[in-house]
C-alpha cells in the first residue's frame, strides 16, 4: 500500500547540471555578488568567504541539522568586516549563479506527476538545500510542476538533512499515515538510506545507468517507471 510519493528535487525532478560540491564555483558565484552589490571585494575577501562556505559544504562536512543561509552570509559579511552589509542581496546573487542554466523539470516529470494526481496519490518533496538556502528560492524551481505537489518541503522545513529520516517521519505525520506507506524517490545514496532507515520504500532514479547497489528496493531509469511501482503496491 502506498499513501504518498515523496521526491528529492535536484536531479530527480529538476535538472540543474551543477556539481554535487560547489567548492569549485565559489569564486565566480561570489564575483557575481560582488558586481551586483558593488562591493569591491579584495582577494582576502574572496578567500575568507570561501573558507566560510567550505565549513558549511556538506559534501565535505556532512551534518544532520539544517542551518540558515542568513546566518552563513552574515558570517561572510563579518569576515569582510561589513557586518551591516547587504546580506539578502549577496545571498540572492550567490544562489542565482547556480541557476544560470534555467533549471527545468526532466521531460517526463510533469506528465508522471499529473498521472499520480489523477490516480489519487498524494505527493511531497523532501530535498536538502545547499548552504541553508531559503525556500523562497529553492522551491521556486518547482513552479512548472507546483500544481502537482501537495506538500513541497525542504530541509529548512523539517530542520534535518538526509539521510536522517526525521524528514520522512514529518511528512508521514502531515499526511496522517504510517511512514512505511511512503515511497521516496531520489538519485543519491543518502536518499536510499533515508527511506530504508525509517521503513519507507526506497526508489533510486538512475538516469545515467550507473547501476549502484545502495540497498534500494526499486530502481528506475526514468520517472515513467514510478507509476507501475505504485500500482503494484496497491
Amino acid at each position: 500500500m502506498t499513501a504518498a510519493a515523496v521526491f528529492d528535487i535536484g536531479e530527480t525532478l529538476i535538472r540543474y547540471g551543477n556539481p554535487l560540491s560547489w567548492a569549485s564555483l565559489y569564486r565566480p558565484a561570489l564575483e557575481r555578488a560582488d558586481r551586483a552589490c558593488d562591493l569591491g571585494l579584495s582577494e582576502a575577501d574572496f578567500s575568507g568567504a570561501a573558507a566560510v562556505l567550505q565549513r558549511y559544504n556538506t559534501r565535505l562536512h556532512p551534518r544532520a541539522r539544517e542551518v540558515r543561509a542568513d546566518d552563513i552570509f552574515q558570517e561572510i559579511l563579518d569576515v569582510w568586516q561589513r557586518p551591516e552589509g547587504p546580506v539578502k542581496a549577496v545571498k540572492r546573487e550567490f544562489f542565482a549563479f547556480f541557476r544560470q542554466n534555467d533549471p527545468r523539470p526532466f521531460p517526463e516529470v510533469p506528465e508522471t506527476l499529473a498521472a499520480l494526481k489523477r490516480d489519487g496519490v498524494r505527493t511531497a518533496t523532501l530535498s536538502d538545500v545547499a548552504y541553508g538556502e531559503d525556500n523562497e528560492t529553492a522551491l521556486a524551481d518547482l513552479r512548472e510542476i507546483a500544481a502537482y505537489i501537495d506538500l513541497p518541503l525542504t530541509s529548512r522545513d523539517t530542520g534535518w538533512r538526509k539521510p536522517d529520516g526525521r524528514g520522512l517521519r514529518y511528512i508521514a505525520e502531515r499526511f496522517h499515515t504510517d511512514v512505511r506507506e511512503l515511497v521516496f524517490v531520489g538519485d543519491e545514496e543518502k536518499d536510499v538510506l533515508c527511506a530504508n532507515g525509517v521503513g519507507a520504500a526506497s526508489v533510486l532514479i538512475d538516469r545515467a545507468g550507473r547501476r549502484p547497489d545502495w540497498g534500494q528496493r526499486y530502481t528506475i531509469s526514468s520517472m515513467d517507471g514510478l507509476r507501475k511501482i505504485l500500482q503494484e503496491r496497491r
